[in-house]
């Protein structure tokens, strides 16, 4: 399970848990997972990360909120801390864009300041369900704009990418994206 929580400032991810354990509500409504004897955990581990959003999307979108829809996320992971730059300013500069407008819906694309395996970013996509995602990414190769990108020599994926994965999801019940 994942879970994206956006935060407004360093200090309110600092400060989170305090700010929940001091919640009624929450204490009451989370007991079983908080409370969860070792014999039936609720999780084995929690993995955070803490990113900051990319210039060119700022904010969280929510672009397709039909109810058979799907996410994409896919976290890039790069050689080295330039490397892991030069494909952010790749996004910011025209491939959110292209994304876009061959029918690719951006959620959110964060730059990790913490976690595992950095360096590395991570952005979330969404689709009407996997036939529309299929489609959207094969008008995405064949866009002009997106070839005559791809082939400048300083955004090539041997230079700046060094492992590329990807999770698909189906949002939960009470999923608010």
């Amino acid at each position: 399970m994942y879970v994206l929580v956006r935060h407004t400032s360093p200090e309110s991810f600092a400060t989170a848990t305090e700010k929940l354990m001091a919640d009624e509500e929450f204490l009451s409504k989370g007991a079983a997972v908080l409370d969860a004897p070792p014999e039936r955990p609720a999780f084995t581990r929690i993995e955070t990360s803490f990113m900051r959003s990319f210039s060119g999307m700022p904010t969280l979108e929510i672009p397709v909120s039909t109810p058979g829809r799907i996410f994409e996320f896919r976290n890039y992971e790069s050689p080295s801390v330039l490397a892991g730059q030069k494909k952010i300013e790749m996004f910011n500069i025209e491939e959110i864009d292209i994304m876009r407008r061959t029918g690719i819906g951006p959620v959110f694309y964060g730059e990790h300041l913490t976690g595992s395996v950095m360096p590395n970013l991570t952005y979330a996509l969404s689709y009407d369900g996997m036939d529309a995602r299929k489609e959207a990414w094969d008008r995405f190769r064949v866009d002009a704009a997106w070839k005559e990108l791809s082939a400048k020599p300083e955004y090539a994926n041997a230079k700046i990418l060094s492992a590329i994965n990807s999770a698909y999801m189906k949002p939960t019940a009470f999923s608010q994206i």
